[in-house]
């Protein structure tokens, strides 16, 4: 394990805390951002065969519900969560899932 002695007062110690937890802050924050960007790739990728099985499992979903537009996709997601009254998570998870 490792252990590293930072010595010092509390306001020291407590400025190396603050500065680790915005270092961990700024690299989650990216690495999300990465992974948002790879999911929409992938859903972009297979849109159309998605689209067919949300069609297919939810009659009341028009063309218009589910047309994708690159860079507007929370307007989809909206449009699809509006139209089957599901929250969010749910659509996303939902959309994962195909």
């Amino acid at each position: 394990m490792l252990h590293h002695n930072i010595g010092g007062n509390s306001a020291t110690i407590r400025n190396h805390y603050v500065t680790l937890q915005a270092f961990l802050n700024i690299n989650f924050a990216h690495y999300k951002l990465k992974i948002k960007v790879m999911n929409k790739a992938i859903i972009r990728g297979n849109w159309e065969e998605i689209k067919g099985k949300l069609k297919k499992k939810y009659a009341d979903l028009t063309d218009d519900d589910l047309l994708y537009i690159e860079g507007k996709e929370d307007e989809t997601l909206g449009r699809i969560q509006k139209r089957l009254g599901k929250s969010r998570e749910e659509v996303e998870r939902m959309i994962k899932g195909y």
